[in-house]
């Protein structure tokens, strides 16, 4: 038995060592691939159906899957609408009160509707998949005309597991039945508030609809999974219709000059009702198969793998048509080699492998090893955190370059802001006048006291930004932020010309104003505690942060719980306005003031209307200047109601404003033609790679440490040499011990 355990211990020992130490958490052979790796953090996408999908951790996946009408040029900046499956960015023409023709410069006060009419491109083809598969008669084969028979979904899991699929060629009743979608009430669609005071008759169509879906569904358990299908191409829209197949037309109410921008977005990307239904049939749900996990596009991908927090593969759509890599850009894009590509046919990546990694640490070591080629697909904060870390350590910074990592910076279009829940009692709106006045100057006292300067331009490096003083950041028409003028007077004062934070003594006032002096109740004289949602696990990295904040209230003796859950977790919350205090940010959607301002627009508000202003702040003036607002035009009088629109929100402080964080991002040297950029989220169409200098730098950044396995093996060598020597002793013991009882 020693003998063995001997030779097992020295067989190990030089398979350990012949095969090195290998710490690739890939396939063998993936890096020759040509294959994008990059990561994700905590739990998968919640949403990726079109209509209900508004989160960035999703749009990694949408955003390459399908294709709305618009898109934004690659690299010119400012930012610049592109047709993507339209023939052409087109202008409105406007109507009156009559129907009659209005000329373009018309007054938003004579406009009665705007009508888009675009021409959708020819031959454009859906991905494969089984709800467009037809048998010889021209018949679906597992819906409509031969839905499935019960039990015939079996162990079928993916849409590749059905034996057939098919295509069609993309539509503009596709783009009908998309809008028309937002009327549901099966899911969350969180832009249906502001859709339905536009596009004409959509609010009307969602009482509709609620009450055909009400018929379909009477008798079956509201609980169940399974729903019949919901079939909008039976109810006509006002505002959308498809005169012919590739023409659609859009009627929005007066005129709003931001609605070229949503066609930009997924809410607008194309629904084929055949998919639609072959998702709603009985047992689907149960088995995974819907919009969420197996989106249909007609973008340069489409999902070939889905494990549920674990990992994710998007692969080339080989129905594809191709699209030129842009050949205009700046002359900083050229020097950086973003022109190399020119004319050349798009995509160049055959498969996107996105795997969970749960902590920030672990993520950032993978990528200094060589084993993401990008942390995340869209993340603009990575670059700032390694920029960050070179510029604290010399050593870092050789090392950064001695590997040639890219770190492309800009200041872009996006925020991070705590916010107040306005239906909250103690830090919302209030119901009384009083109240409200109380509930406003604890508020303010808490935006005082939170010192962003200091967090997010000193201690939290890796997030940096720059504090803000209102919900604009600069880029945008209308911001004042960087100006004397821009600065929040309820938070900063003037001081010899510069812009400095009010006192802790003059927050205090304010508390002690809003009934609780020095953190206590004034009539209860119980300490003030209030409850802080933020959207990560707390790892270590998080907990400095969530230490920091705690400690900004206690500047006032107000003592700041931590509920810290997953991004899923939280994003149900909101939904449901059971928070307090929370922590968010945002992302551009579109270049446009009104795309932060929309953020506290009463109708949009989360909890009640399923939008996104999560604080659910109602202010009746401030939404009436936001309606205003959507009519017109960058201008003098749009500048007017911008600055009385942030004087409102500076005054009610339904944020403490948090801060503009600069955006990076983190390219390995074999990646090409990578460029930060917030709204575009198509970016990976764009991204070339080079498989093979991959492969080589693998191999020189993870050079196998061999010294710890010949000491094993020498260890080894010795253990069965001593395990030798004692075997001979017992053996002659045992001779010797034979011998004395034979004589």
């Amino acid at each position: 038995m020693l003998r063995r355990f001997a030779r097992l211990l020295l067989a190990a020992a030089a398979f350990a060592f012949a095969a090195g130490c290998d710490n690739s958490p890939h396939p063998e052979g993936i890096a020759s691939t040509n294959t994008l790796l990059n990561a994700f953090q905590e739990r998968s996408p919640r949403y990726l159906d079109p209509t209900a999908s508004y989160s960035n951790n999703e749009t990694p996946y949408t955003f390459q899957i399908y294709e709305p009408p618009y898109g934004y040029h690659y690299l010119k900046r400012p930012y610049e609408l592109i047709p993507k499956t339209a023939e052409a960015v087109v202008e409105p023409h406007y109507l009156d009160a009559q129907g009659r023709p209005l000329p373009a410069d018309a007054d938003a006060a004579q406009v009665a509707v705007s009508v888009y009419e675009l021409r959708i491109k020819p031959g454009i083809l859906y991905a494969p998949h089984p709800a467009f598969a037809k048998d010889a008669q021209g018949r679906h084969r597992y819906h409509s005309e031969r839905p499935m028979a019960p039990g015939e979904l079996g162990k079928r899991r993916t849409p590749k597991d059905f034996e057939h699929q098919g295509t069609r060629e993309l539509t503009a009743d596709d783009y009908v039945y998309a809008l028309k979608r937002h009327a549901t009430t099966r899911i969350e669609a969180p832009i249906f508030g502001i859709f339905a005071e536009y596009v004409l008759g959509l609010k009307d169509y969602a009482a509709l609809v609620e009450a055909e879906d009400t018929k379909l569904r009477a008798g079956l358990d509201e609980a169940a999974l399974d729903k019949p299908f919901l079939d909008f191409r039976r109810w006509p829209l006002e505002g959308a219709e498809a005169p012919d197949a590739r023409t659609l037309r859009i009627r929005i109410q007066g005129k709003y000059p931001q609605w070229k921008y949503w066609m930009a977005l997924t809410f607008l990307a194309p629904v084929p009702w055949e998919v639609d239904a072959f998702y709603a049939q009985p047992g689907m749900a149960a088995a995974g198969l819907g919009w969420n996990s197996w989106p249909v596009g007609t973008g340069p991908y489409m999902m070939a793998e889905y494990l549920q927090d674990r990992r994710h593969v998007l692969v080339r759509n080989p129905h594809f048509r191709g699209e030129p890599y842009p050949c205009e850009g700046s002359d900083a894009d050229r020097a950086a080699g973003l022109l190399a590509d020119c004319g050349k046919t798009m995509p160049f990546i055959d498969r996107i492998v996105s795997t969970i990694e749960r902590e920030k640490v672990p993520h950032k070591a993978k990528f200094l090893q060589g084993y993401l080629d990008v942390p995340e697909i869209e993340r603009p904060e990575w670059g700032v955190d390694f920029l960050a870390d070179a510029a604290d350590s010399a050593d870092t910074a050789a090392l950064h370059a001695e590997r040639g990592f890219r770190f492309p910076q800009s200041v872009d279009i996006s925020n991070w802001y705590l916010g107040f829940n306005a239906l909250d009692p103690v830090v919302g709106r209030g119901d009384t006048p009083e109240q409200q006045a109380r509930n406003r100057k604890l508020r303010q006292a808490i935006s005082i006291a939170i010192d962003w300067e200091e967090g997010y331009g000193r201690v939290f490096k890796t997030k940096a930004g720059e504090t803000a003083h209102g919900p604009l950041p600069a880029g945008l028409f209308g911001s004042r932020h960087g100006t004397p003028e821009g600065h929040n007077p309820v938070t900063h004062r003037l001081e010899g010309g510069k812009v400095v934070r009010r006192s802790i003594a003059e927050a205090k006032q304010l508390l002690a104003e809003a009934g609780y002096p020095d953190g206590r109740d004034g009539v209860s004289g119980r300490p003030l505690v209030l409850n802080y949602d933020f959207q990560r696990a707390p790892t270590p990295e998080v907990k400095a942060e969530l230490d920091w904040m705690v400690k900004q209230f206690a500047k006032l003796g107000i003592q700041l719980e931590i509920r810290a859950t997953d991004y899923n977790q939280f994003q149900e919350k909101m939904l449901q306005g059971k928070q307090q205090i929370f922590w968010w940010g945002w992302l551009a959607d579109y270049p446009d003031a009104e795309n932060f301002l929309f953020l506290l627009y009463g109708p949009n508000g989360k909890a009640r209307h399923q939008g996104e202003n999560a604080a659910n702040y109602d202010n009746a003036e401030y939404d009436r200047l936001y309606r205003r607002l959507q009519t017109l035009d960058d201008g003098p009088e749009k500048q007017q109601v911008i600055d009385a629109m942030v004087d409102i929100l500076r005054t009610d402080a339904p944020w403490a404003w948090g801060y503009f964080p600069f955006a990076a991002s983190a390219f390995q040297p074999w990646v090409h033609n990578g460029k930060p950029g917030v709204l575009i989220r198509d970016m990976a169409k764009y991204y070339r790679l080079d498989p093979a200098l991959r492969a080589e730098k693998w191999a020189a950044w993870n050079r196998p440490v061999l010294w710890p396995l010949a000491l094993l093996a020498a260890g080894a060598a010795l253990l069965a040499w001593r395990l030798r020597v004692q075997q001979q002793r017992r053996e002659r013991a045992t001779g010797r011990a034979a011998g004395a009882a034979g004589a």
